[in-house]
């Protein structure tokens, strides 16, 4: 018998964009995520069960040993990254879904490029305040970073910041608030992330619904699998 797997996901769009990733290795998740206040969801596998949790509590999940494996995106685990002494988590598959970047933005009545021409010391309101620093501090722009975790629109409204960092997707949100995005951090998607000693100790499951993954993955792009 197969030791259980325990796969961490957040609600939202990376999990609704891993359901066909687990149904293209044969499993379906046994109940309806958006009517079922389960926490922990069985999947068609007695081996495989899904557990839901907060976007930015999937690496401490999988890096404690809470499960397994997990998905998140690409700004969560670098943020967990620069913020953890633990080890490394695995990421053997960049799984190419919920796909966007992370843009600097500001009002659409602020210079950016002349205030970092001029050497100006810009307050910046971001969440990912380790990300950030790092970007800015390559590009020699001295920055005041102001973390906040929601409604990051507002901080150049209302002065708070002359600039955010953030996830654009569309760019509507911006458009609505009158910002612009004036320069692109990083693309962002997620990733498949294991647990090294799940990955040791049940090395044959996980292997199995990695190669399953990246057989879906490489059929999408057109590639050989």
């Amino acid at each position: 018998m197969s030791p259980q797997l325990t796969l961490a996901l957040s609600k939202g769009r990376i999990f609704d964009e891993t359901l066909p990733l687990l149904a293209a290795a044969g499993i379906e998740v046994g109940e309806d995520v958006e009517t079922s206040r389960k926490l922990i969801l069985p999947t068609n596998r007695p081996d495989l069960r899904v557990v839901l949790v907060r976007a930015t509590d999937v690496p401490t999940y999988v890096q404690q040993g809470g499960a397994d494996l997990g998905v998140a995106g690409r700004d969560v685990l670098l943020e967990h990254a620069a913020a953890s002494d633990a080890i490394a988590l695995v990421q053997p598959l960049d799984l190419q879904i919920a796909r966007c970047r992370m843009s600097v933005a500001v009002r659409a009545d602020f210079d950016y490029a002349r205030a970092v021409r001029q050497g100006s010391r810009l307050r910046v309101a971001t969440k990912y305040t380790h990300t950030a620093r790092q970007h800015f501090a390559d590009k020699g722009v001295h920055v005041d970073l102001i973390k906040l975790y929601g409604s990051m629109e507002l901080a150049p409204l209302t002065g708070l910041a002359d600039a955010i960092v953030d996830l654009v997707s569309t760019g509507s949100t911006l458009k609505a608030n009158h910002l612009v995005e004036v320069e692109k951090v990083m693309d962002i998607s997620s990733r498949l992330v294991v647990n090294p000693a799940s990955l040791k100790l049940k090395r044959e499951p996980i292997r199995r619904l990695i190669d399953a993954f990246a057989a879906t993955i490489a059929r999408r792009e057109g590639a050989p699998s």
